[in-house]
């Protein structure tokens, strides 16, 4: 935060309530999204600037239309994933995406519910401003987003169901602003497994992502993933958009 002072940050994975830590950051507005679970997913988004509107997951009318009522794990619009942001000229989106879980036992709630519910939220919002939704979506989306595609192929985070549902957002007109940006590179990761020194190595997957609207795609002037900056399996990522 204090080198790269952003003006917005949203964060996936609190797994706390705003009053279960001490955090000081002047000059940001807060807001968390917390699962009823305890230490468990959850979403904040801190903002220098103060949003006009903000939305805590999904619309009752959404949640109910893709039976988002849960699974074994629990029920997934209870547990925090999503807060939307509204701002002058667009929306700001934080998600923390299901896991599918090793033995995919949560794919289809991923497939058939939730991905599909997240696609028609977006839609809703950018029918009033663009959007750019970031956030752990719990896939690598072609062969060149993980270090080991072969190796990989139908196993969680790599499956063709996961993967169609990135297509999906493509599809519906959002852009994947790392990748416009470096349609190529092939090395370029933003998690890592704690075993084998895969980070060290560079063993990774692409799983965290910025993506915008078409009409706003072309004023994101840079996106980047910063593996330098350490303090989870993760590593940040940013877009910088022209004024």
């Amino acid at each position: 935060m204090e080198s790269e002072q952003p003006d917005i940050l949203c964060i996936q994975e609190t797994k706390a309530r705003r009053d279960q830590f001490e955090i000081d950051l002047p000059g940001y507005f807060e807001y968390w999204n917390s699962a009823d679970k305890p230490g468990y997913s959850g979403t904040a988004i801190l903002s220098k600037i103060k949003p006009s509107t903000i939305i805590n997951g999904f619309t009752d009318k959404i949640a109910e239309k893709y039976n988002l009522a849960g699974d074994s794990y629990g029920d997934p619009s209870a547990e925090g994933r999503v807060i939307s942001a509204e701002f002058d000229d667009f929306w700001v989106v934080t998600v923390y995406t299901p896991n599918s879980k090793g033995d995919l036992s949560r794919l289809g709630l991923r497939h058939k519910q939730w991905d599909p519910a997240f696609l028609e939220h977006i839609k809703e919002l950018e029918q009033t401003k663009p959007v750019l939704f970031c956030g752990d979506l719990n896939v690598a989306h072609t062969a060149i987003d993980l270090a080991n595609p072969k190796g990989n192929a139908g196993k969680h985070g790599f499956t063709a169901d996961e993967r169609g549902g990135f297509d999906a957002y493509e599809n519906a007109g959002f852009v994947d602003t790392f990748r416009a940006k470096y349609p190529d590179r092939s090395d370029a990761f933003t998690w890592w497994s704690h075993w084998a020194n895969a980070r060290t190595r560079n063993l990774g997957w692409r799983i965290d992502y910025w993506l915008a609207s078409k009409t706003i795609a072309d004023k994101v002037i840079s996106s980047k993933i910063h593996p330098n900056i350490l303090g989870s399996d993760h590593c940040p990522i940013s877009i910088e958009i022209k004024e």
